[in-house]
């Protein structure tokens, strides 16, 4: 379907937010047209964003839920900052939205949420519709959509209240048609999701079609707007959100090391899509289990490790702070595992629909006595996907658990994936004790060049051996006692961590190896520090971008680097953590940026920073 009657006016990329009630269905508007339009070739990238309560109370600022999604004809790397069009349910929408709408920029009102009862419970006196600045600064179309919705689907036999449910798909056909995407992905979805109820799904089709309808007939929109294609490295693409691609990724990595997957977990947001995506794949030699609280589904991930599985547990911080005790006795076992932490805002419940990056210490530090993990942390969410199994590789070769920070930002958003053929991802060698029958002893702590111990499976003939949380015995694995062994037992599974810096890549460089700012990022943040680092340097300043995907141990070259720049700025979603880990490694004075906010960076935020710390010009 194509827009014939009006003029279409080609633009380089669109940012979009749809917000409403939770039960509106912005998140399924958001999601169709972020597939759409992956479909249609372009570079997308998310943002959802929901309330936490499962029944948010309608008609509140406090139960709006919003998707943002921005499509392009060039490679993107955030979900924009400011918004081209917004398109708004209800008065709280609105009111808590329209700052990030630019000026002159579109706003599409469903008028018919616009009634005194809705004023109230948004906490205005008046319309906001009818205000000056809104109807002065931009672009303002009122949509009467509930009624159009209910005409358009009169004759489905459907009752009011179902009736006014189809509203979004009108909304949706409207965007559509606004910005030149075709129906048909939503067409096959509908009677995909719906089949079962042939009258909701015919119901929701003729309220797609009349929204696109709608923009095409009425006299309101003077044009629509058209994003071309991206021009990507060649390849067969999907669109991925983080949680999906970082299941898929464990599934490859077992798949790589010719494991099953064993995953125990409990559900906690934002992580419990993993286990939602995981239980999919049986087929691949899954195993999901739901245990009844966090220390059950870590402990149950211990055993599985224990017996020779591809073993991983996952939740988000408060979850993972009932796990310590669990992780400090795999780390003491010495049995690799992967611990995913899925970040949101804390502290305790915190902001739990909401993103941050406040749980590096705990990743760090967060476990009794001498305890040291390998960190490592995704950088969007298709990079989800390399970053399980470069854990699971880790974990193996140096047998120990391996903690895996992402976050709510990277969970829920999506982005196009290039999708790998099996056959080029490397191999992960898992080297297994063979059964002896000699009356030689069997060393379960004798370690090889990478101070790994050897990973037997039990019921091997002749490798029984003593596990637990005690203290061992060098290379016997007996418990001890003994002080100087203590000692021993502790350099060597710090060096074992410490050692894993000689085999992962040097720390790379967006831009010279040297300059007036570096600025070095981790986790979710890399998109928008990527971005305006960018636009810095088209500018002309001498900036330059470092992200960290390894946290623990950090690169080798990283201090080096450090120390080639005037200034050193760490922009992060927490008060300071990775700036403090770098000062205190490599006694370099880095400058924090630091906002916890439950929101990510704004480009424009962070290049006004990196502007406040460059040189500035004589005279100035």
């Amino acid at each position: 379907m194509t827009t014939t009657s009006k003029d279409v006016k080609p633009v380089a990329g669109i940012t979009v937010r749809l917000a409403g009630d939770s039960g509106d269905g912005m998140q399924l508007l958001g999601t169709q047209l972020t597939n759409t339009s992956a479909l249609a070739g372009n570079d997308v990238a998310t943002f959802p964003d929901f309330p936490a309560e499962i029944r948010a109370p309608r008609g509140t600022r406090a139960g709006v839920s919003g998707f943002q999604v921005q499509f392009a004809k060039q490679e993107i790397f955030t979900p924009g900052d400011t918004l081209d069009a917004l398109v708004v349910m209800n008065p709280a929408a609105l009111v808590t939205n329209i700052q990030d709408l630019r000026k002159g920029g579109i706003l599409i009102a469903n008028e018919d949420g616009f009634t005194a009862k809705d004023f109230k419970l948004a906490k205005v006196d008046a319309n906001p519709l009818d205000a000056t600045v809104i109807n002065e600064e931009y672009r303002l179309f009122k949509v009467p959509m509930t009624k159009l919705t209910r005409t358009a689907v009169s004759e489905h036999g459907l009752s009011p209240k179902i009736a006014d449910r189809c509203k979004n798909f009108f909304a949706m056909g409207l965007v559509y048609w606004l910005f030149g995407r075709s129906l048909e992905p939503t067409l096959r979805f509908i009677e995909a999701k719906f089949g079962k109820k042939p009258e909701v799904a015919a119901a929701n089709i003729a309220a797609l079609r009349a929204g696109w309808a709608y923009g095409e007939t009425t006299e309101a929109f003077g044009e629509s707007y058209q994003v071309e294609a991206a021009e990507l490295k060649p390849g067969t693409y999907r669109n991925v959100m983080g949680n999906q691609a970082l299941a898929w990724g464990l599934v490859a990595a077992s798949k790589l090391s010719n494991k099953d997957l064993f995953y125990g977990t409990y559900p906690i947001t934002p992580a419990s899509d993993i286990l939602h995506e995981l239980t999919k794949h049986k087929a691949f030699g899954v195993r999901t289990f739901q245990a009844e609280d966090e220390i059950a589904a870590v402990c149950a991930t211990i055993g599985a490790a224990f017996g020779g599985t591809m073993a991983v547990t996952a939740s988000s911080g408060p979850g993972i702070a009932l796990k310590a005790e669990a992780m400090g006795l795999g780390m003491i076992l010495e049995l690799p595992m992967i611990v995913v932490n899925v970040q949101r805002g804390g502290p305790s419940t915190g902001l739990p629909t909401k993103t941050e990056q406040s749980d590096l210490l705990q990743a760090m530090f967060g476990r009794n006595g001498e305890s040291p993990l390998p960190v490592i942390a995704p950088q969007s969410p298709a990079d989800c996907f390399s970053v399980a199994i470069e854990a699971w590789r880790l974990a193996v070769e140096c047998m120990v658990p391996v903690m895996l920070l992402s976050d709510g930002y990277i969970a829920n958003g999506s982005e196009p994936w290039r999708i790998p053929e099996m056959s080029s991802l490397p191999k992960i060698d898992v080297q297994h004790p063979e059964g002896k029958t000699d009356d030689e002893p069997f060393l379960p702590y004798k370690r090889d060049a990478n101070h790994a111990r050897p990973w037997a499976i039990p019921g091997a003939e002749g490798l029984m051996h003593r596990l637990g949380g005690l203290e061992k015995e060098n290379e016997t694995g007996n418990v001890s006692y003994d002080p100087d062994n203590h000692q021993l037992m502790t350099n060597l599974r710090a060096e074992k961590v410490a050692k894993i810096a000689e085999r992962i890549p040097a720390q790379e460089v967006f831009g010279e190896e040297s300059g007036d700012l570096l600025v070095v990022s981790w986790g979710g943040t890399y998109g928008a520090c990527h971005t305006a680092v960018q636009q810095c340097q088209q500018a002309g300043h001498r900036v330059s971008h470092a992200h960290v995907r390894y946290l623990n141990p950090l690169p080798a070259n990283l201090g080096d680097l450090l120390r080639r720049f005037d200034r050193v700025l760490v922009p992060e979603l927490n008060m300071g953590q990775l700036r403090m880990l770098l000062r205190s490694e490599y006694l370099v004075d880095c400058i924090g940026f630091n906002k916890v906010q439950g929101k990510p960076f704004a480009v424009s935020e962070l290049i006004q920073q990196i502007e406040t710390h460059l040189p500035q010009p004589v005279g100035a």
